[in-house]
């Protein structure tokens, strides 16, 4: 998306911002990011210091999210450090700006086995929230900071907490973070070796597409198929995760590695052993 004119009003700028969420809702990933770089750079032009940073401070925050949803969180880990250095301790709309970045780095810092660290900032973003409830609507970044922190928590064996997490708070989910949650309980479930809840639950429903959810419930799904002795099936869906990551995610992303290894250890395995039934005959 080229930005060629020159911003003159707020209402521009927010239907620019908005037209550039609604492409990231649509997995347009790449156009997404663009358009939010050119926005960036057009707001280095501007000529009032305190606009020219926040439009700046918005369409970077925009382009560090659609890279951390593409997969390429660790390349612009210490452009959200920045942002959140630059925004830490300021009023008005900024403050949730930098608890939505903060939430980027979350996911980031969780991807890159950094689990201790994500639940940590998970808790401190909750609490911040909560402060900031009887101001404006945040129950959707809450939703956010509460699926990362599920995740937080697999990562660290503490399954039980995370289906808890993932389980109480799905019922009130919407748009993308209805997709991370179901994937987040059955991964916890899997996590407890409750494999026919995991694989009830997985088959329960199908979540609208999100493409920043691309392979995960595929990878749980095939999880729980395998630790039921369902080889053929298992390998089936893993295969099937794995191309679904490669269609839609960057290279990159930790979860394209994640399937090749889960396929591998699912075909390396030998036939699953008869059941008594099977046995019997």
């Amino acid at each position: 998306m080229k930005i060629a004119w020159v911003m003159r009003s707020r209402r521009q700028v927010a239907a620019t911002l908005e037209g550039l969420q609604q492409l990231c809702l649509e997995g347009k990933y790449e156009e997404a990011e663009a358009g939010a770089r050119a926005l960036e750079e057009e707001a280095g032009r501007l000529r009032r210091r305190g606009r020219r940073l926040a439009v700046g401070w918005y369409a970077k925050t925009l382009a560090t999210a659609v890279a951390c949803a593409h997969g390429r969180g660790a390349q612009v880990l210490e452009e959200l450090e920045s942002l959140i250095a630059e925004l830490r301790g300021m009023d008005g709309p900024e403050r949730v700006l930098l608890l939505l970045i903060r939430t980027n780095r979350m996911t980031v810092l969780s991807e890159a086995g950094r689990h201790h660290e994500a639940e940590a900032e998970g808790l401190d973003i909750l609490r911040d929230l909560t402060r900031l409830k009887h101001l404006t609507p945040v129950w959707r970044l809450e939703l956010s900071v509460l699926d990362n922190l599920a995740e937080a928590l697999c990562g660290q064996g503490r399954y039980e907490e995370a289906e808890a997490i993932a389980r109480g708070n799905l019922p009130r989910a919407e748009g993308t973070t209805v997709a991370a949650l179901h994937s987040g309980l059955v991964r916890s479930l899997n996590g407890q070796q409750r494999y026919d809840e995991a694989l009830t639950e997985a088959q329960r429903f199908t979540p609208r597409w999100d493409r920043g959810q691309s392979g995960s419930l595929g990878m749980a799904t095939a999880v729980a198929l395998h630790g039921l002795g369902r080889r053929d099936e298992a390998e089936a869906a893993a295969r099937e995760a794995l191309n679904e990551c490669g269609r839609f995610l960057h290279p990159d992303h930790p979860r394209v590695g994640e399937a090749r290894t889960l396929l591998a250890r699912i075909t390396s395995d030998g036939p699953p052993a008869p059941t008594a039934e099977q046995a019997a005959r």
